[in-house]
């Protein structure tokens, strides 16, 4: 990987589809920050051979932002705060990934509140934590 996109948040990386979305919404771990949910668990993607990185998802929802310019704005703030810590997460996609050909997937939740938008650097720490938490985790 160069060092210009190593932080970078590539097509291929951003998780898709309804049946893997639900896989990993029914099946995943959670660990719960300030306002940020995180869910993650390894399942069997077809990327291509691209398994040193996560496959991540951004959600707000709804009830929380019913303005889609508001969500939106969450969800910019989230993606750029997991990418100033993609090498955290391309250790936790290591670690998780073993010898099988599974896929770390991590779906992010904005759970915060209504009016208040916490500022880029607040988003930074809390995906960063997140981060270290799943990393701290015993895969299985």
């Amino acid at each position: 990987m160069s060092t210009t996109h190593v932080y970078s948040l590539k097509k291929y990386e951003i998780l898709r589809g309804r049946t893997l979305v639900s896989k990993l919404f029914s099946s995943a771990r959670s660990f719960r920050g300030g306002f940020i949910k995180v869910l993650f668990a390894p399942l069997e993607v077809n990327n291509g051979g691209r398994r040193s990185l996560p496959k991540v998802l951004f959600v707000v929802g709804r009830k929380i932002r019913p303005d889609a310019v508001g969500r939106n704005r969450i969800k910019r703030l989230m993606k750029e705060a997991y990418r100033h810590e993609k090498p955290l997460a391309a250790e936790c996609a290591e670690k998780y990934a073993g010898d099988g050909n599974k896929t770390l997937c991590i779906a992010f939740m904005y759970t915060g509140r209504r009016k208040t938008l916490p500022s880029s650097e607040s988003f930074r720490k809390e995906v960063r934590g997140l981060l270290e938490s799943i990393l701290r985790m015993t895969p299985g």
